[in-house]
């Protein structure tokens, strides 16, 4: 499974050329939700794994994908993974999720 996440400090955008590649209207920030992937989900983050998404940025690279405020990262992790996204600032990582009890 491939995921995108944003590797700086800073809000997770994309670039105008990405939101024509994906046949987007530009909203003049580069932000990004489930539903303009037609995605029905709890999980804010759920739109990150999007085919359309990844197939996009990886035709026309990250560098042309990335907003002023980002650093995209397509991220490869096991199928059978249940992950999330930490979130610190902008700067995002992937977990693992695991069961915690206090």
């Amino acid at each position: 499974m491939k995921i995108v996440i944003n590797i700086t400090f800073g809000a997770f955008e994309v670039s105008k050329a990405l939101y024509k590649e994906l046949g987007l209207e530009w909203d003049g920030y580069g932000f990004l939700n489930n539903e303009m992937f037609g995605i029905k989900s709890e999980d804010y983050y759920a739109y990150r794994t999007a085919p359309e998404l990844i197939e996009a940025i990886e035709k026309i690279g990250v560098k042309e994908s990335t907003g002023e405020l980002s650093k995209l990262k397509v991220i490869k992790i096991p199928d059978d993974v249940e992950w999330y996204i930490q979130n610190y600032d902008g700067n995002e990582t992937i977990h693992e999720k695991h069961r915690i009890w206090s």
